[in-house]
């Protein structure tokens, strides 16, 4: 965790500040020419992936141009070309991207299993010999953090970049719940499955707003509801179970046919809004939350854009965090990442692998703090060696989206830290006490991971790629389609597919793989 004095040494070593224009002597992306020995010596270049989450407003720019961008061109020495991937669809669209020849020299995502696949697809490449070569403070990086070797591994070699999560990073799912609703309505926090079923069904229909209209719903979400109903049965379908000491897939082991059921309650009975099948950006379901009308919200521990919009419409409201409620299976946590952050690869037809590794370098030195937080002076000023937000509506336009583009740093708050980061006004200040208390609810219960990571091999990933638009049309029909299909139907056909595809000599082989790499480590 960066302690507080370094946070502020690193931020005075930084004298540079982000502008929205360029400095004297370069042009409109901040390119500078650099003469070498009486000629001009080309500036670096290299292209990037981002994960659009369509937070950049219209007068800051686009994801491919705006305030942090022109600052990494300019400070940075490189000239950064960056690629947006639409945050639904990111491993869709850079397959896309991949198979055009069209993808970007850095790639970055989450997931270790996407990264297995490109790596057995041959799209990207082991980067060992350049960090060797051309980095100082990233391969240092490296040395002091081994626990972030096993991530970036595949057979021996190194193909992934990576920089350790900060604790506000671990912690990802979240449940969110109306307290003046409970309150008004003379319910108590709910424990249990059953009991959130029952508080969300009193949402619905006793009209918590007081409007005297049928029109509130028991729960809203964003693209974590699946992940969070699966995480408290302990069946992630993105995760491998120790069942017995053998590996079974989350959305095969028999708990998944609870998710199945629960989701398919929550949308017969309407507790949430049935229309969200096509909301692609869950942009209504946001809406719901902000505008009053939904008592749960299924989410991130962090939602501050959304908690500032509804105090400004329904200024009594008071959303808390909520515990993840305990099943027939006992109580897990909901979903907590592993230690490494972004996993970054470099296409094997990077042109320039020098220039990606000096931005790495750069970004891990020191420069991510300034690519994060902004201008000092501008976007915050520094209390104790923690930003603290100057204007929030400011920041909210300017710099909501920034923290992206910092995509290695060193970054870790600790929950007393949100109230002297936040902005000064009611608001802000309110959101920092729940803020903080919303990451301690986030971490207070244990994830339910029984390996450190997936197994990975080409039979799996070839699999999994035919197997998972198949298996998104079998659940869809059990959570949408009425009656005549079941959970218990559901799960017929997801094994039954996962059969015909040849998942049985899958499963076999993620056994050995088990066997071979984690067992009695």
């Amino acid at each position: 965790m960066l302690k507080r004095q370094h946070m502020a040494l690193l931020l005075a070593a930084s004298l540079g500040t982000i502008t929205a224009c360029s400095s004297s002597g370069t042009d409109s992306s901040g390119d500078t020419a650099k003469k070498d020995s009486g000629t001009e010596k080309k500036k670096l270049e290299v292209s990037v992936s981002i994960l659009d989450r369509g937070q950049v407003a219209s007068d800051e720019g686009t994801y491919e141009n705006n305030r942090t961008t022109k600052y990494i061109n300019e400070k940075s020495g490189i000239n950064v070309k960056w690629v947006p991937i639409l945050r639904t669809e990111s491993t869709k669209k850079l397959n896309t991207l991949i198979a055009a020849g069209e993808a970007p020299d850095l790639m970055w995502e989450f997931n270790r299993d996407y990264m297995s696949t490109l790596k057995e697809q041959g799209a990207i490449q082991p980067i060992d010999d350049y960090i060797e070569k051309y980095s100082t403070s990233y391969k240092n990086y490296l040395k002091a953090h081994p626990e972030l070797k096993p991530y970036t591994q595949f057979d021996g070699k190194t193909y992934i970049a990576t920089s350790a999560r900060g604790i506000d990073s671990i912690a990802n799912h979240a449940i969110w719940i109306r307290q003046d609703w409970l309150d008004k309505l003379g319910l108590k926090t709910p424990q249990t499955m059953d009991e959130l079923v029952n508080v969300m069904r009193a949402f619905k229909d006793k009209d918590p707003d007081g409007n005297g209209k049928n029109d509130t719903l028991g729960a809203a979400f964003n693209f974590n509801y699946t992940g969070i109903i699966q995480a408290m049965y302990a069946a992630h379908g993105g995760l491998w179970y120790l069942e017995n000491d053998k590996l079974v897939k989350g959305n095969f082991t028999d708990r998944y046919t609870d998710v199945l059921a629960q989701l398919k309650l929550f949308f017969d009975e309407g507790l949430i809004d049935k229309e969200y099948i096509t909301d692609k950006n869950y942009q209504k379901e946001r809406s719901l939350l902000v505008t009053g009308k939904a008592g749960v919200y299924f989410s991130s521990w962090n939602i501050a854009p959304e908690y500032r919009e509804l105090k400004q419409n329904v200024p009594d409201s008071k959303l808390v965090p909520l515990e993840p409620v305990a099943t027939k299976y006992g109580k897990f946590g909901l979903y907590q990442e592993p230690p490494a952050n972004r996993l970054i690869v470099f296409n094997k037809n990077m042109k320039n692998p020098e220039a990606a590794v000096k931005l790495l370098d750069w970004w891990i030195d020191k420069n991510w703090f300034d690519v994060r937080f902004g201008q000092e002076g501008v976007h915050y000023k520094l209390v104790n060696g923690v930003p603290q937000a100057i204007d929030a509506e400011k920041n909210k336009k300017e710099t909501l989206y920034a923290p992206e583009y910092a995509v290695l740093d060193q970054w870790s708050p600790k929950p007393e830290d949100f109230p002297v980061m936040a902005a000064q006004d009611p608001i802000s200040q309110e959101y920092a006490k729940v803020q903080g208390e919303s990451l301690k609810v986030a971490m207070k219960n244990k994830f339910r991971r029984d390996i450190p990571y997936n197994p990975t091999f080409p039979e799996l990933a070839e699999t999994s790629t035919s197997f998972g638009p198949v298996a998104e049309d079998i659940e869809t029909k059990v959570i949408t389609g009425g009656s005549q299909y079941t959970a218990q139907w559901g799960m017929e056909q997801l094994r039954k597919e996962w059969k015909r595809l040849g998942g049985d000599n899958v499963d076999k082989l993620a056994q050995q793989w088990y066997e071979k790499n984690l067992k009695g480590k």
